[in-house]
């Protein structure tokens, strides 16, 4: 028996006689590289229906080369099966013998290995590391197509050497149906069969001619193959990676991709890697990473150093002389008021105090000063809301209601709700991470904004302590009668109030209106360091 290059298989006597095709030659030959069952096939062809990107990659192949689509469909199963069989070269049809050459390369490289990590069982991902691998595929296709070429030319002398043994058949049971009792054969008979062997012969050493050809074309075009997918499986190894990570750093987690139609998910990924949201995704991981650092270090009920007497409603520090008015009858409806006023005399300490119950609010300033950009290219909005997007986690963790205000100008507000009781969904996130205003600043109308919605989550359900967090660049002059009703809210409301001054220290300054306004106010300059406004996730 001897093999070509090909991997066709000849058979041929001691004395070189022709004696037909192989058997094996007779077998059918595997139109895909990669064995899949029936339950890959539908996870196959249920992506490709879905995914528009597949179809047009398969379209603009197959209009310069062949069989592209059963190249896809290898592609796609070599990185979504768990372990992946890639079939002997000995058992493909010739024509998919590149597939072939194609498929091995991918999957015999430790880029491709490393790409797995991130695609097995997930078609999504598995057919974006096919369309990540297009501009390398077509590389390939290129330098293998002699090979390809050579190949079908194989496969159909291949046929013809097939048809030719097929005549020899047909000649001999012609022969031997016209052999008379001794076994003499008509000579038209006998004439006809020689010719048909000699036709078999000459077909056959053709089809081995050929497929030593294709064979041959084969391993001239092997290295740069090898190499073409040793750099696509990086590069699409590394986008997986990307990807995962952005879609981590948004919060988008693996049950709302999962949930998600194909082709608004490769949307949403080039949406949050494009434009204005691509600039978001590192800061928004950075500030994500030191949130969860800082809510371990959370400490709810520590009373720590007493420095002084404040007034509240806090009865785990409510001073002695305070509490003995409970033992004297005619103080006790004094203490009761004072109780229900929020007056009570308590021991001030320094130190991290008791978290808030009610909403967490986040305003964010998006005047025309918040796209000027400062170390690492980072802008004041990416800052400010990447900031609010990690305090939304963090209302999250702790069933708190979440309203992000955008503000400018006095009549520039939008208001984004995030219930507590219900997951942040991604449209959401996305409308209040790319929404901006321009123009001017003014405090009063976001903060009257956040004062009625806790005003209104009071009245219906009771809840106090709430947290309102102003993140600002600018100043902006308010009157001494609205000062006083803001502090008449906090009051009532038994709300806190932070400032965050980015970018401009002036604002955050003694005797400035942030610093009337807020309980607790820092500076932000360098905004590469997330960490400076690490205070907030240990007190809210």
């Amino acid at each position: 028996m001897d093999e070509t290059p090909g991997g066709i298989t000849h058979p041929t006597d001691r004395a070189g006689t022709w004696l037909g095709p192989a058997a094996d030659a007779r077998q059918p030959k595997a139109d895909t590289a990669v064995a899949a069952d029936r339950f890959d096939t539908m996870a196959w062809r249920d992506t490709y229906t879905q995914t528009t990107g597949l179809q047009r990659l398969a379209k603009d192949l197959n209009e310069r080369y062949d069989h592209t689509e059963d190249l896809l469909a290898d592609v796609f199963l070599a990185a979504y099966k768990v372990s992946p069989q890639v079939r002997e070269r000995a058992e493909m049809d010739p024509s998919r013998l590149v597939n072939h050459l194609v498929v091995t390369a991918l999957t015999g490289s430790p880029e491709f290995a490393e790409l797995r990590r991130e695609t097995s069982g997930d078609p999504y991902a598995a057919a974006m590391a096919v369309l990540a691998q297009s501009d390398a595929l077509r590389l390939m296709l290129e330098l293998a197509k002699e090979a390809a070429d050579r190949a079908q030319r194989a496969k159909n002398a291949r046929g013809e050497a097939e048809d030719a043994a097929a005549a020899v058949t047909r000649a001999l049971q012609r022969a031997g149906g016209e052999a008379d009792e001794d076994g003499t054969v008509p000579d038209v008979t006998a004439d006809a069969l020689t010719r048909a062997v000699e036709t078999a012969e000459a077909a056959d050493a053709a089809a081995r001619q050929a497929a030593q050809e294709a064979g041959q074309a084969l391993a001239a075009a092997a290295p740069g193959v090898r190499a073409a997918a040793r750099s696509a499986s990086g590069k699409a190894a590394e986008r997986s990676r990307d990807e995962a990570e952005l879609m981590r750093a948004w919060g988008v987690g693996p049950g709302e991709l999962e949930r998600m139609p194909f082709d608004r998910r490769a949307r949403l990924a080039e949406r949050l890697r494009s434009g204005r949201l691509g600039r978001f995704a590192d800061l928004i991981g950075r500030f994500r990473q030191m949130a969860d650092g800082e809510r371990a270090r959370k400490v709810e009920q520590g009373p720590g150093e007493l420095i002084g007497i404040t007034l509240g409603d806090d009865l785990s520090r409510v001073i002695p002389s305070e509490l003995a008015n409970l033992g004297v009858p005619a103080m006790r409806s004094v203490f009761a008021a004072r109780y229900a006023e929020s007056r009570l005399m308590l021991y001030d300490s320094r130190g991290e105090q008791t978290t808030g119950k009610g909403a967490v609010i986040a305003c964010v300033d998006c005047s025309y000063s918040m796209l000027e950009a400062g170390p690492g290219g980072i802008t004041r909005e990416a800052w400010a809301k990447a900031c609010a997007l990690a305090l939304l986690d963090q209302a999250h963790r702790a069933r708190r209601d979440f309203v992000g205000i955008l503000f400018s100008s006095s009549d520039s507000v939008k208001v984004c709700r995030f219930p507590g009781s219900q997951p942040a969904g991604i449209a959401g996130v996305l409308d209040f991470a790319e929404h901006f205003f321009g123009g001017g600043t003014e405090f009063r109308t976001p903060l009257a904004a956040a004062v009625r919605l806790l005003d209104e989550e009071f009245n219906s359900d009771g809840r106090r302590r709430g947290d309102i967090v102003m993140i600002t660049d600018g100043e902006c002059d308010v009157s001494e009668q609205w000062m006083r009703s803001w502090n008449d809210a906090k009051h009532t409301l038994g709300f806190r109030s932070f400032g965050v001054a980015i970018g401009a220290p002036q604002a955050a300054g003694p005797g400035t209106v942030l610093d009337a306004l807020c309980d607790n106010l820092r500076s932000i300059e360098d905004l590469t360091d997330v960490h400076a406004a690490g205070d907030l996730f240990r007190v809210i």
